[in-house]
């Protein structure tokens, strides 16, 4: 930067009425190049795509937004007030969290060929999360599993151990709820006061009981009809209540699997499902696209929702399975294994 300098009557430069209009405008130029601190940025560039669209969504908003990628770079910019999880969808359908915070600036670096190896940087917790994805890629589920919870103890108060402890001991296949509740604990005692981990943590308790026996709680909730629906909605052979949402095309491809099911069997299979969208619009589109007319909640109220509460519901797309007396018979089954839950006891 050139200074402009005035001759004094000594005929010496003298730069000091200008240095503080000179730094006004170096710090308006320096804040013009960072991120305002109630809003978050996101930008990117992959190797290997010229241009595309990603799908970003995030929990605890229940919001979803679309990324046009342009010559193989991306720029994602949203108002933020609070701390955050986003998973960005790749075209592949494999997602990858993204932790954001208000006035925050993470950039990624990848390749579409080795999504695996995509760098996120920005923040410790991107970081953290990347170097984890990294040394974990060839790792077989039980080791990468294991690996997950050395990082939760190691690192109680992080945001990756929350969300490592979603997606490895509650979504997991084989999900073990005492250990999860046991871990869920832990962070607990270095985050007293979040709340998406308290909320886990009554979940955890309710699960661990049940372990997928037991009766089907009482539930009670409006859905977007504005009709009632509770226990006595769920009086079939057997019954279904599933979480879903627009921007997870696995729950949405379980909820076409279940409608073509139904079709087959209209009196004998029940179901029940619970959109966490914040907005119930795009969620009835959806149902209206593929002609399903069963009750569908749809409060807004995200992880807040009664029903989710009252069901022990713990993410999306989950479910439970209950038989003809309201047995539960089934919690959290993948989308094949749902499928073939019910044809068998549909078949019996």
């Amino acid at each position: 930067m050139k200074i402009i300098t005035t001759r004094t009557e000594a005929g010496r430069g003298n730069t000091a009425p200008f240095l503080p209009l000179c730094m006004f405008v170096l710090v308006l130029f320096l804040g013009a190049c960072g991120v305002s601190s109630d809003r978050f940025r996101l930008e990117g560039k992959f190797k290997n795509l010229n241009q595309g669209e990603f799908y970003i969504y995030s929990l605890e908003q229940g919001r979803k937004d679309t990324i046009a990628v342009r010559d193989g770079r991306f720029v994602y910019d949203v108002s933020l007030t609070d701390t955050v999880t986003f998973l960005l969808m790749f075209p592949n359908f494999s997602e990858m969290p993204i932790f954001a915070r208000p006035g925050a600036l993470v950039k990624i670096d990848g390749d579409v060929s080795h999504l695996k190896e995509t760098k996120v940087t920005g923040t410790d917790e991107n970081k953290e999360m990347t170097a984890f994805r990294i040394e974990t890629s060839e790792l077989m589920p039980p080791e990468v599993k294991e690996r997950a919870k050395l990082f939760i103890g190691d690192h109680p108060q992080s945001v990756v151990s929350t969300f490592l402890l979603r997606r490895y001991f509650v979504q997991g296949q084989e999900p073990d709820y005492k250990e999860a509740l046991d871990l869920c604990n832990s962070l607990l005692e270095a985050q007293p006061t979040n709340i998406a981990l308290i909320q886990l943590h009554k979940q955890l308790e309710t699960l661990q009981n049940l372990k997928g026996k037991g009766k089907l709680p009482r539930f009670s909730a409006t859905d977007t009809k504005g009709q009632k629906v509770g226990n006595s909605q769920l009086e079939g052979k057997v019954n279904v209540i599933l979480t879903w949402a627009s921007w997870s095309f696995e729950s949405q491809n379980i909820l076409r699997q279940l409608k073509k099911i139904q079709k087959k069997n209209p009196k004998d299979l029940a179901i029940v499902s619970v959109c966490l969208d914040a907005s119930t619009a795009e969620g009835r589109s959806t149902l209206e696209r593929d002609s399903i007319d069963w009750p569908n909640v749809c409060d807004g109220k995200l992880w807040e929702s009664a029903i989710v509460k009252q069901l022990s519901l713990t993410y999306v797309p989950d479910n439970i399975v209950a038989d003809k007396d309201g047995n539960i018979v089934a919690r959290s089954l993948k989308s094949g294994e749902l499928k073939e839950k019910v044809e068998s006891m549909l078949n019996q």
